[in-house]
């Protein structure tokens, strides 16, 4: 491999980083971009800011607009990009949170966090994926989290759809494996993103974290981006039905 390519592994592969705008998946589109790759940031409105930002650095970024918690609008939009255009690579990234004890924790939060977290990582999955399985290639990288190994506090939907997609993970690698398509998990530790907010505004809470973190600091949306640069990557061509930690040390203490 020539240093030209070596310093752009995915060009000539297109991929699509749902919730791309801001944070992790911005760190993502960016990384997948400088390393040669056509972008789809797929998203809310907040997904076309993202993508002016990466073409003023010089990207080929398109944009697609759907609201994934809504099923039937993710169902359209997924068809549509599965009858379009190749993609090879699919960054799960999206995701929200709910924060409400579990005695109280409304219906309409419970359903909205699946919608997001679950049902659409799933809906562009299976249809994006069918299409990696038929052709022999493919990459999935989704964001998981630390509360796909623990429960957390006040978050029951969100560990839950954290723990499901990683189930998901396992199950579709092991079917299309041999196909040439991975399926691979990322888990992020306290990274410091618009979720996180208001976790280090709390100042207490927020030394609490950061001295339990090996690492001694809070993790920036470029790590998580690193990891799912090379899952997406050749070099993890044998990397499958995989959870990543990054988590500064946090699950090892």
């Amino acid at each position: 491999m020539s240093a030209v390519d070596a310093a752009r592994p995915l060009a000539g592969r297109r991929a699509v980083v749902t919730g791309g705008g801001a944070g992790i998946g911005f760190a993502c589109a960016r990384l997948l971009a400088e390393r040669g790759a056509e972008v789809v940031l797929l998203g809310r409105a907040s997904v076309e800011a993202g993508a002016e930002s990466l073409r003023t650095e010089g990207h080929a970024v398109g944009t697609v607009r759907c609201d994934l918690s809504d099923p039937d609008e993710t169902r359209r939009v997924a068809d549509e990009l599965a009858a379009g255009e190749r993609v090879d690579i699919l960054v799960n990234n999206a995701g929200i949170i709910h924060r409400e004890p579990a005695v109280d924790h409304s219906r309409e939060g419970w359903r909205r966090v699946l919608d997001v977290n679950l049902d659409a990582v799933w809906t562009l999955t299976q249809a994006l994926g069918r299409g990696m399985v038929e052709r022999g290639d493919g990459r999935i990288v989704t964001i998981a989290s630390l509360l796909s190994f623990q429960g957390g506090i006040n978050v029951v939907s969100y560990a839950a759809s954290k723990h499901a997609v990683v189930g998901m993970t396992k199950t579709l690698a092991n079917e299309w494996s041999a196909a040439g398509v991975t399926v691979n998990c990322v888990a992020p530790g306290y990274i410091a993103t618009d979720n996180t907010a208001a976790l280090r505004a709390d100042g207490k809470r927020e030394r609490e974290i950061r001295e339990r973190i090996p690492a001694g600091r809070w993790g920036e949306p470029s790590d998580i981006a690193g990891a799912v640069a090379f899952l997406a990557g050749p070099d993890a061509a044998y990397v499958n039905g995989h959870v990543l930690v990054v988590d500064g040390g946090w699950l090892a203490r």
